[in-house]
């Protein structure tokens, strides 16, 4: 059945996205000079950056939206892929290390955000808040009322961008972990999912009255929607985990190669026999 799916242009989404999309260009543009002189800015950044927002507009404020919310399962599921590996890693990747530093230098706020980017801690909440909204009430509460679904979307992002900062930190004040840290921090990030991904795709009964008695709009049942939305999610956290890891490793390799050369050199001006 042909469905009138629309954008979203309610005022508050698009003055959080343009206001911050219109700051960040103020900042890295006519005001770096004066704020942050010696400053400099490569091209990727701002590239990543705008990209994320433009996804996040897709992501919430698209007829995706409307399908995750009316209609889809596997539709809203997509939503929160891009909530939580799409949009945090590209603001994170596209904020300059000396932005991230300044908005950091006050004191309290650093050590808050310390402990709530901590690895522990971000892992943990991210997982829990992750799990507590797939179960059923939570969801159909989501889906029934515009405050629940808001509010469910900022509880995945938010988290997710804590738990993100350990991997992809542009903070010189609280950086990142150590590759063999992230490679072991993804690794329980994705055992994490498990029970989530398990109570979705072995359940068979369709867990969602609402995608249950929607009028179908494409030729797929309620159960193998529900199906595909626990594959989505996770086929999405293995491609992004094993990629994290794959990176992860190299540069651990390559940082260990570069090291040794040095060592090995310092040992021969200093007389010392190179290690066998």
């Amino acid at each position: 059945m042909p469905v009138p799916l629309h954008w979203h242009t309610e005022p508050l989404l698009l003055v959080l996205i343009i206001g911050t999309g219109w700051a960040y260009a103020l900042l890295t543009g006519p005001l770096r000079a004066k704020f942050f002189p010696g400053q400099s800015l490569s091209g990727r950044k701002p590239v990543c950056f705008y990209a994320g927002l433009l996804i996040a507009y897709l992501t919430v404020g698209s007829p995706l939206d409307q399908l995750g919310e009316d209609f889809l399962f596997s539709a809203h599921m997509v939503q929160h892929m891009l909530l939580v590996y799409a949009i945090p890693p590209l603001l994170l990747y596209g904020t300059p290390s000396w932005l991230a530093d300044a908005t950091l230098g006050w004191a309290p706020l650093r050590k808050v955000w310390r402990v709530l980017s901590h690895p522990v801690f971000a892992g943990l909440l991210f997982t829990f808040l992750y799990t507590v909204w797939h179960v059923p009430d939570a969801y159909e509460l989501a889906l029934r009322e515009k405050w629940a679904h808001v509010l469910e979307h900022w509880m995945m992002f938010g988290p997710a961008l804590l738990m993100w900062w350990a991997i992809l930190s542009p903070s010189k004040l609280l950086p990142s972990i150590s590759y063999g840290s992230r490679m072991l921090y993804i690794f329980v990030l994705m055992v994490g999912q498990l029970p989530v991904f398990a109570f979705l795709t072995l359940s068979d009964a369709v867990l969602y009255p609402t995608y249950e008695f929607a009028p179908r709009i494409f030729d797929i049942d309620p159960l193998q929607d529900q199906i595909l939305g626990g594959l989505i999610m996770k086929i999405t956290n293995m491609v992004v985990s094993l990629l994290v890891l794959g990176i992860s490793f190299y540069r651990w390799y390559e940082k260990d190669n570069r090291v040794s050369p040095r060592r090995e050199k310092v040992s021969l001006a200093s007389g010392q026999k190179p290690a066998s």
